[in-house]
């Protein structure tokens, strides 16, 4: 199964700047996250953040919400899966389609159990497995092999960005292999 844009919401969880310096490659993890935003953007593609507890951890890292634009607000929840937190049900009911692409930290929290809750709940889920990490590399191994075991599509961001610009005709190619493929 290919990834739709039209069909996609695109879900960044969890990167908050406080917890980063201790996730591995957690430089690599804000790239990569920025990057999928970006390829977002240019195809149309929703995007929506979350944050855990931020009063006590604090708010995502500046470097990701600077892309959030006016009126996209994280949403704030304390239940690690944004499928089964009741703050998120407004973002996840306002999704566009049920494809939802999920990115960000930490892997065997809160993105692997909001991709089951998701996938479990009728989505079509797939994990971006170059754009999450956890403060054990581990911790990432396993919990991208339960996805799988579970169902959940495992992909990468060129994966992502290459199926939701599809044609080399499309308007967007050109500065998709410009701007995203250097």
């Amino acid at each position: 199964m290919l990834i739709k844009a039209q069909d996609s919401t695109l879900l960044v969880i969890d990167v908050q700047e406080r917890l980063l310096p201790g996730v591995h490659e957690h430089e690599t993890l804000v790239k990569n996250c920025r990057w999928l935003i970006e390829v977002a953007q240019l195809m149309d593609v929703p995007v929506r953040f979350t944050e855990q507890y931020p009063k006590g951890v604090g708010p995502t890292t500046d470097q990701l919400l600077e892309l959030a634009g006016e009126g996209n607000p994280a949403v704030a929840k304390t239940v690690f899966s944004c499928a089964d937190a009741p703050e998120c049900a407004p973002l996840l009911s306002e999704a566009r389609g049920k494809t939802f692409v999920l990115c960000g930290m930490e892997a065997h929290v809160c993105v692997m159990q909001t991709a089951l809750g998701l996938h479990q709940a009728g989505n079509t889920v797939f994990v971006v497995a170059d754009a999450i990490s956890a403060r054990n590399p581990l911790d990432t191994d396993i919990a991208l092999q339960r996805l799988r075991d579970e169902g959940v599509r495992v992909v990468t961001r060129e994966m992502v960005g290459f199926e939701w610009v599809r044609d080399s005709l499309a308007p967007q190619f050109k500065t998709f292999s410009q701007k995203f493929l250097r």
